[in-house]
């Protein structure tokens, strides 16, 4: 009988084993590795994972460009958590020989954070929790959403629901994204406006698009200075749809009112990074995707990935066609 070593990256908070029974594929010979904290680079990558035949990604967390993947022999099954990933070579697998799956996911983890976040955003939650602690009452004053106009960039799965959550906080929506169609945004009850149109006359604008060379940078400074004084930015896509040095840069010297973030360039986001003292935040530590529900998805989504592999019927397969 072959026997295959798996590893199972990233499982920072050490739940893994809680949403699958890893050890029920014991009997074809895998014996489950688990890794919780990130690899510094990708020689450090190399390093650890040359050993293994499976490795089960926990979204980008750890990038598997063509220079990994080609320097790791072993590797057979590569799976995702999630339906794609672009931290993957997709091309790069295909040609090493490499199969790779990914896993189903909750489609409400990621609208309900964004809702959470635009709450405590526009009612300063995070400011007025510490002032309490501090020993402070009310120290701000927050705005309603009702009759506020929400931009969503990227209306997929993701956008339509929070464009319903809108909708019953009685807000108008506007929509943008390079592919969107007229018929698409009035069946969701949007409004189809241009990119600079959306962020003019914009309240809140919150990102919704799928990362790619194509989206990378699709708010710069233009966009946040069309937002304005009053206007706030929502991230819970991933962070370089955004450019970083320019919300640094808007948040500091009052372009927008504020922005909450729960995805960024680089994950973990190191102490002393220039965004944890931007004022007019909330920052969280990407938990678009950290639900108990999501995370069943996810981890037994893989157990499946791995189970169907060793028996030759891979499924959910990706590939570079997708």
């Amino acid at each position: 009988m072959t026997e295959y070593r798996p590893a199972i990256l990233d499982d920072y908070q050490q739940v893994s084993a809680d949403y699958a029974d890893w050890t029920s594929v014991g009997a074809d010979g895998v014996s489950v590795t688990v890794f919780s904290t990130p690899f510094a680079s990708e020689s450090a990558v190399i390093q650890a994972l040359l050993d293994f035949d499976i490795i089960v990604a926990m979204r980008e967390r750890t990038p598997f460009p063509r220079a990994v993947l080609a320097n790791l022999p072993r590797l057979k099954l590569l799976i995702t958590t999630g339906a794609a990933n672009a931290a993957i070579d997709l091309a790069a697998a295909e040609e090493c020989g490499v199969t790779v799956c990914g896993t189903g996911g909750s489609p409400s983890a990621a609208p309900e954070l964004t809702w959470a976040l635009l709450l405590a955003l526009a009612r300063n939650l995070t400011a007025e929790e510490n002032a309490l602690r501090a020993g402070r009452w009310q120290n701000t004053v927050g705005f309603e959403l009702a009759r506020k106009t929400l931009g969503i960039v990227g209306l997929g799965k993701i956008g339509h629901k929070v464009a319903a959550y809108a909708h019953a906080f009685g807000m108008n929506v506007l929509a943008w994204s390079q592919n969107l169609d007229a018929a698409t945004a009035e069946a969701a009850g949007v409004r189809k406006v241009s990119k600079d149109q959306l962020f003019r006359e914009s309240d809140i604008v919150t990102l919704h698009l799928r990362l790619s060379q194509r989206s990378e940078g699709t708010v710069g400074e233009a966009e946040l200075r069309l937002l304005g004084p009053g206007g706030m930015l929502i991230n819970t896509a991933r962070g370089p749809l955004v450019n970083q040095p320019a919300l640094i840069r808007a948040l500091e010297e009052g372009w927008i009112r504020g922005a909450a973030v729960d995805v960024y360039d680089q994950e973990p986001l190191p102490a002393g990074h220039p965004l944890l003292s931007a004022p007019n935040t909330v920052l969280t530590p990407h938990l678009g995707y950290v639900t108990y529900e999501s995370y069943a998805q996810f981890y037994g989504g893989a157990l499946e990935d791995v189970k169907a592999w060793l028996a030759g019927a891979p499924v959910r397969q990706l590939t570079r066609q997708q």
